[in-house]
């Protein structure tokens, strides 16, 4: 699947890369070919339109999703969708329309109208395709097409071992959400008038359990899932349903707190969204339009000394992992923040423009992020702090991207003498994520890989706890 560089029907300098394995092309609606043949005819239209500069994505998908509850099927669905986007510009205006339709008339009628709305659009200097000098020019091997053959009456069994494991652990687990099994394998070719064309296909596969429980404190739910490229990585479906079920067990007969200051430990998968604060602080957007805490933080110390942060674009199977950006800009391996400084921004090339910089090759978000960690295990994490909050799940949306204040609903754990002593609920932690950020004590072990934000459980020295 390592892609050479070709030049076919493109440009003489351009860049051509597909990723696709031979003798998959009956899965999807249109072979790898097809694609690049709709990208080629866009960017033909678009030209002879009138577009000084024009890009176009090609995709498509299938998929399948069963979910069971109570041992019953609820859900079957199937996908199999394809869009084209296409973005043109005239000068420095720029128009962009989509459509489903492949025929060549909609291809046509889909080009006209972008043209017609860039024409009607204001001048943006920052408006244009990637510097060509930027563009991939090869395609590192990742591994991340791993087509699951499932037949639905298999999906069906995985889910109800999943819900039947997970009501096995506690005889207060009296009702389920339901199980899911889901496998879906997507492609694309992104192309654009500067002789850039390129595509990969990818998968991604899950399980999850959702279970409810039951005592005289009233109910609770939790859930757990497995998320990977290939169906060898998942969890087995058994141990999702029991990792539910325990965690569901374990937050009956919860209790409120009152009010106090005092250590908050994140559980990994809500470490991983104080992280993607931090993510959409310094991603362009908010930093042209100054809607952002972290103004002019490039160069500053904004994380605790010991804390740093490495963008992994190439990881193999990475749920991040990508050869290029939106754009057709190369992705590299870089440091975001280093003992606590930030060395980096997350920029497109129009945001770039916009602040005078030059694209870091994320249009589109960020990559993998690997977040530095200690050697403590989630338990030694639960002794370093001995007595706090630690949280297992967020609520609501109250966090000011502007000024950092951050305020939510959440649930979890009282924590005396580095032991879990009761569950708590109904609740609010709040802070600043300036201070947050500085405040971080130290960083787990038990890092959560599943998304592409890679991060262990994470211990803030102190926030203000708001119960009863």
């Amino acid at each position: 699947m390592t892609a050479a560089v070709q030049t076919h029907q493109y440009p003489r300098d351009s860049h051509t890369m597909t990723t696709a394995a031979p003798g998959d092309a009956g899965r999807f609606p249109l072979p790898t070919a097809g694609l690049e043949a709709v990208a080629a005819a866009v960017l033909d239209a678009a030209k002879s339109g009138g577009a000084t500069a024009a890009e176009t994505e090609v995709s498509q998908a299938v998929g399948q999703s069963v979910t069971v509850r109570r041992g019953e099927v609820e859900t079957i669905s199937y996908n199999r969708d394809k869009g084209i986007g296409v973005t043109v510009y005239v000068g420095q205006r720029r128009g962009h329309a989509s459509t489903a339709d492949f025929a060549p008339d909609a291809v046509q009628a889909t080009v006209a109208k972008a043209l017609a709305i860039a024409r009607y659009t204001a001048e943006d200097s920052a408006a244009g395709l990637a510097d060509p000098a930027r563009l991939a020019r090869e395609s590192p091997e990742l591994d991340l097409y791993h087509p699951w053959d499932l037949p639905v009456e298999a999906a069906i069994e995985l889910g109800r071992e999943a819900e039947a494991a997970a009501l096995a652990v506690d005889r207060r687990l009296t009702n389920t959400e339901g199980s899911t099994v889901a496998r879906s394998e997507s492609e694309f070719v992104y192309a654009n008038s500067n002789g850039f064309a390129g595509g990969y296909r990818s998968s991604r596969h899950h399980i999850d359990c959702s279970v409810i429980g039951d005592d005289a404190a009233g109910m609770q739910r939790d859930y757990w899932f497995t998320s990977a490229r290939a169906p060898s990585d998942l969890q087995p479906a058994r141990e999702v349903g029991r990792i539910a079920g325990e965690r569901t067990a374990r937050r009956l007969n919860a209790r409120q707190l009152g009010t106090l200051d005092c250590p908050v430990l994140f559980e990994s998968t809500e470490a991983a969204e104080l992280i993607g604060y931090f993510v959409g602080a310094v991603s362009g957007g908010s930093l042209y339009r100054k809607s952002s805490f972290l103004l002019d933080s490039l160069g500053q110390p904004v994380f605790a000394p010991h804390v740093s942060i490495r963008e992994e674009p190439h990881l193999p199977r990475g749920r991040g992992s990508a050869p290029f950006d939106n754009e057709g800009v190369a992705t590299a391996p870089r440091d975001v923040v280093r003992d606590g400084v930030v060395q980096g921004y997350f920029l497109g090339s129009y945001s770039a423009r916009k602040l005078g910089m030059a694209t870091t090759g994320n249009a589109g978000g960020n990559h993998n992020l690997i977040l530095s960690h200690g050697s403590d295990t989630f338990a030694a994490m639960l002794k370093r702090m001995g007595r706090g909050l630690l949280v297992t799940e967020q609520m609501g949306q109250g966090v000011n991207q502007v000024t950092g204040d951050f305020s939510r609903g959440a649930a979890g754990f009282w924590v005396e003498d580095g032991e879990l002593a009761y569950p708590v609920e109904e609740i609010t932690i709040a802070g600043n994520l300036k201070e947050m950020f500085r405040d971080v004590v130290a960083i787990g072990n038990d890092v959560d890989r599943r998304g592409s934000r890679h991060v262990g459980s994470l211990l803030v020295a102190r926030m203000t706890v708001a119960g009863r």
